[in-house]
């Protein structure tokens, strides 16, 4: 067996790397320029300007890293009167409006979101000729008198305005007024991403986690611009969504948790509010629903869908590989196509994901029979099937998007498969367990994650390139769709913990997908370092990883 390293020098330059790596570092001066006030204090009026100043980033200091940075002047300053300007058009509303959302209670301004052009203000325009920005992508220019956002489309202008977040200080993030000098450092950011698919996994089957709880999650990464929520609906520890024609499932299914904990579901109206609250951020759910392994509260439930038709309790131990739907059992696929067809008639986005992982129990022809029905009736009920790259070992192909959770250890053989399977048209999204696992410690003394795939400081999840992690194997970077941090809940119960092992990982994850991974971590330390008080400020418990020189106060 040959281990996978990291490739030794540098990683591949980004693609603008000019602007990529020097704009963080040009604007010291910028940013001492801002604070003279100048311009940007003109009609902010004399109590703002007698306020303590609270310093601003310098442009480009942000994360993801931006393609382009074009330093200018001393930039725009929030004024009480200032007004959210908006194209009378829907979807431009609802982004003035989420972002009015955010500013008011810090500043403590009004902040009208205003239909109409004007001079002034903070400006938010779609422009259908801006075709290089394409579907996410967005300029942003703070000048003396403006700070304005446009974007081709919707999604572009949502993206915009979390550049523009990161931009003022960090205490805009929170929910009372602050007292400040709200600076948007001068000069125009140019921006897309590298991929288009930037997900993050929740596992809330192990334990379950509330809508609220979710759309927490959902808020956060909506401000470093993902744009997928992977729900993990299903395993052998609790069934967490509702199936009308199978109401076991989460009756009994979904009634306890890892360690015999309390369990939990969502009813329809409650996944429909999350798919909903998601849209709202721009962000696509995708539901998983591991099959044909992964199926033991399933199975306590409708045990007659195993092979033996024995009864077990809900599973509540950290084993795997133990269970499987019965593959000769026509009622099995009964069972998938009424799971699906309710599932996918309340989910919009493209994609199911079908699990297809640690599917021990179930021998390889089976599993490839079982796996070819199911395409199927993902197919017929409209969908785009993603399972776990082990399908790759069941003929995938340009039908099958594959989630590579492989490590440095994962044998030759087994990446042989994938690439095979890439030839054949399949695409990759790439989730490599010992970069990308939030749910791994971070040392061997955190309390917190498991330790399977390795132990991964936050220095160490940066350190890869999406581009080039599968090179060797054959796997060009045209396959891969993009990447995904996943996080398992054996041993998380709460937002707190969740939270204290997502992040900072997750920013690194998330600069992955948008900008690429030829930025190399002296330059990106610093500017996760600067994110502390953004986090602070909104209330993450993020992990102080002794490798980022975080700021003292």
């Amino acid at each position: 067996m040959r281990l996978l390293r990291p490739r030794p020098g540098p990683l591949r330059a980004p693609r603008s790397p000019g602007p990529r790596l020097l704009g963080a570092l040009l604007l010291v001066a910028v940013a001492a320029t801002g604070c003279l006030g100048g311009g940007g204090d003109a009609g902010s009026g004399g109590e703002q300007s007698r306020r303590p100043p609270v310093s601003s980033a310098p442009l480009g200091n942000v994360v993801p890293a931006p393609a382009s940075v074009s330093p200018s002047g001393p930039g725009y300053t929030l004024a009480p009167g200032a007004a959210i300007r908006i194209d009378d058009r829907p979807a431009v509303r609802a982004v003035g409006d989420y972002l009015a959302a955010i500013l008011r209670p810090s500043t403590g301004y009004r902040l009208p979101v205003t239909p109409g052009a004007g001079s002034d203000g903070i400006q938010l325009r779609l422009d259908p000729a801006q075709r290089a920005l394409g579907a996410e992508g967005y300029r942003l220019t703070s000048s003396w008198t403006t700070v304005s956002v446009v974007a081709r489309e919707p999604a572009g202008l949502f993206r915009g305005v979390q550049t523009l977040r990161q931009l003022l200080p960090a205490a805009v993030e929170k929910d009372t007024r602050q007292t400040g000098v709200w600076r948007v450092p001068g000069g125009t950011i140019t921006d897309t991403p590298r991929y288009a698919y930037r997900g993050a996994m929740l596992d809330v089957a192990r334990h379950f986690f509330t809508v609220d709880q979710v759309k927490r999650y959902i808020d956060q990464l909506a401000l470093y611009k993902i744009n997928k929520m992977h729900l993990h609906l299903t395993d052998d520890q609790g069934w967490r969504i509702t199936i009308d024609s199978w109401p076991k499932l989460t009756t009994v299914g979904g009634a306890t948790a890892v360690g015999g904990g309390k369990g939990g579901f969502y009813t329809k109206a409650q996944y429909r509010e999350l798919v909903a609250y998601a849209a709202s951020r721009h962000m696509d759910v995708i539901p998983e629903i591991g099959l044909p392994g992964h199926t033991a509260a399933a199975l306590a439930a409708y045990p007659d869908l195993s092979c033996n038709g024995f009864r077990d309790p809900v599973h509540t131990g950290l084993d795997t590989g133990f269970s499987s739907l019965c593959v000769g059992k026509e009622k099995t696929y009964d069972f998938v196509d009424d799971v699906i067809r309710e599932l996918a008639a309340m989910t919009p986005g493209e994609y199911l994901h079908i699990g297809g992982d640690e599917a021990d129990s179930t021998s390889k022809k089976d599993y490839r029979i079982f796996m070819d029905r199911v395409r199927e009736i993902v197919a017929r009920h409209g969908k785009k099937v993603i399972a776990w790259h082990e399908i790759t070992g069941a003929g995938a192909d340009e039908k099958v998007t594959a989630q590579y959770w492989g490590t440095d250890r994962t044998e030759k053989g087994e990446r042989k498969r994938v690439a095979e399977a890439v030839k054949k048209g399949t695409k990759l999204i790439l989730s490599p367990a010992d970069r990308v696992y939030l749910d791994m410690q971070y040392t061997y003394r955190h309390p917190l994650g498991l330790s399977w795939a390795g132990r991964i400081e936050v220095d160490r999840s940066y350190d890869w390139d999406p581009a080039r992690y599968l090179e060797d194997d054959g796997i060009p970077d045209e396959a891969v769709l993009g990447v995904e941090a996943p996080i398992w809940t054996e041993t998380l119960v709460n937002s707190a913990q969740l939270e204290q092992m997502a992040f900072p990982r997750l920013l690194g994850v998330a600069e992955k997908g948008w900008s690429g991974g030829g930025i190399p971590w002296a330059e990106y330390e610093p500017r996760l370092a600067a994110q502390a008080g953004r986090m602070s400020a909104l209330g993450i418990a993020f992990h102080r990883s002794p490798t980022v020189a975080w700021p003292k106060n």
